[in-house]
């Protein structure tokens, strides 16, 4: 059986490995669970990192002229001063590029620790299971909300979460009930093949739902989003 040292050793050789040994081992180990998570995070934020373009007027580094004699303290004190400038539009960049969507970023990449939960069946999740699920979070579920064929009471952003799986007549569709989240309206995002919508809910944080692939389009989302909001009991 594969221990966490080998388990850890082969995920940062490859985040998205879905060797059927590493996943019976993360279904059992809280730990390599949350260092799985915090993982795929870090290599999304990073890739989108890495797609801000460089903002105008900043010439490549190839580009610049190297003096033939050396600066002047005040030419010194002057290019410091430029780099330190050029330095916080960069991050500047990034953070704006970043800060708007990394909630729907870390909801899409959390998706990459639990690719079991994606099955399409008629079977759902026993009662108890269900209710011990919701009861952490203080919510219920209405009868009429569909299939739940995936119930599990997820780490989150430092968080505890509901994180379900409903059958829907266009396939499985995942809800994040993010309580702690806030959004100041609804987003769409399409992301790592995922489609989904974060939409505020007044009092009760947000709620993330989502589909895997391109069969389902934006407003048929919202419209199913729409739905599992009204069968949610707070």
């Amino acid at each position: 059986m594969m221990d966490c040292a080998g388990y850890r050793k082969t995920l940062l050789a490859d985040p998205h490995a879905a060797d059927p040994a590493l996943l019976l081992h993360r279904a059992g180990c809280h730990d390599c669970g949350l260092f799985t998570e915090q993982l795929l995070r870090f290599e999304s934020r990073l890739e989108r990192a890495l797609r801000v373009p460089v903002p105008p007027g900043l010439a490549p580094v190839s580009a610049q002229v190297v003096p033939l004699r050396r600066p002047s303290p005040r030419r010194k004190w002057w290019a410091m001063a430029a780099s330190v400038v050029a330095a916080g539009v960069v991050a500047g960049g990034l953070w704006l590029g970043a800060s708007g969507s990394s909630l729907a970023a870390d909801v899409v990449t959390h998706m990459g620790g639990e690719p079991q939960a994606w099955r399409r069946t008629d079977v759902p999740v026993p009662d108890a299971e269900l209710r011990g699920v919701l009861q952490d979070s203080h919510i219920s579920l209405a009868a009429d909300a569909g299939v739940v064929s995936y119930a599990n009471s997820c780490s989150f952003r430092g968080n505890q979460v509901p994180h379900l799986v409903i059958q829907t007549a266009s396939g499985p569709v995942t809800v994040m009930v993010l309580l702690h989240e806030h959004v100041a309206r609804s987003k769409r995002f399409d992301e790592q093949g995922y489609r989904g919508v974060i939409v505020p809910v007044a009092g009760h944080g947000s709620l993330a739902v989502l589909t895997r692939g391109a069969s389902v389009d934006s407003a048929a989302v919202e419209r199913i989003a729409r739905r599992v909001q009204e069968a949610i009991v707070y």
